[in-house]
């Protein structure tokens, strides 16, 4: 077994963690616990180091850029919450923060998601895989028109497009799995190898 300290403490949270596949428990609730507070915890002093120190306080005190007082007011409305009389105020900070994020993103998730996805589809007619992708495309879209009646030609192709939309949800459900179980082989790896040393 490992004489290392930490290495108890981490094959001791993994076990609590995984004991949830038992039944809910307060050694789990614990390891729930600790985990999210430290995360918080670690988040806020990265936040600060890395965004609140250098872009507000280092050019508003030490570079006196005053301007940046205004954001700084609007995110310090934030702390309106803990006072239920004047929490109405943290609505402008949020409004302001998804209509600038709304402003920014949306733009970019059209081009990457939308438009480009649409040229790749296009594009792509130089294999049988590029086709079994065009025509599954369209076969998924022609499932997702509602506005004529399935019925003829229209059910059979939206069949079809129920059929590809069956094998992508099952593609990504897979690959989520692998992804959970490739974690646990992980985390198994460091419980026989690292702490009780069963495995070389």
């Amino acid at each position: 077994m490992s004489s290392d300290i930490f290495v108890w403490i981490a094959a001791f949270l993994t076990i609590a963690i995984y004991s949830f596949l038992y039944k809910d428990n307060p050694l789990y609730k614990a390891a729930e616990h600790l985990f999210v507070g430290v995360s918080v915890g670690y988040s806020i002093v990265i936040l600060y180091f890395n965004v609140v120190s250098p872009r507000l306080l280092v050019p508003l005190f030490q570079e006196g850029d005053w301007v940046l007082i205004f954001p700084a007011l609007i995110g310090l409305l934030m702390v309106s919450r803990f006072f239920p009389k004047y929490d109405w105020l943290s609505r402008i900070t949020i409004a302001f923060v998804l209509g600038i994020s709304t402003g920014i993103n949306l733009p970019l998730i059209i081009q990457a998601s939308l438009l480009k996805q649409l040229q790749g589809t296009m594009l792509a007619m130089t294999n049988l895989n590029d086709i079994l992708i065009v025509v599954g495309v369209f076969c998924v879209m022609i499932y997702f028109y509602f506005s004529s009646e399935h019925k003829g030609i229209v059910n059979s192709v939206s069949k079809i497009g129920i059929l590809f939309i069956m094998v992508g949800f099952g593609a990504s459900f897979g690959y989520t799995v692998m992804a959970r179980i490739s974690l646990l082989i992980g985390r198994l790896e460091f419980l026989f190898h690292d702490w009780i040393h069963l495995i070389k």
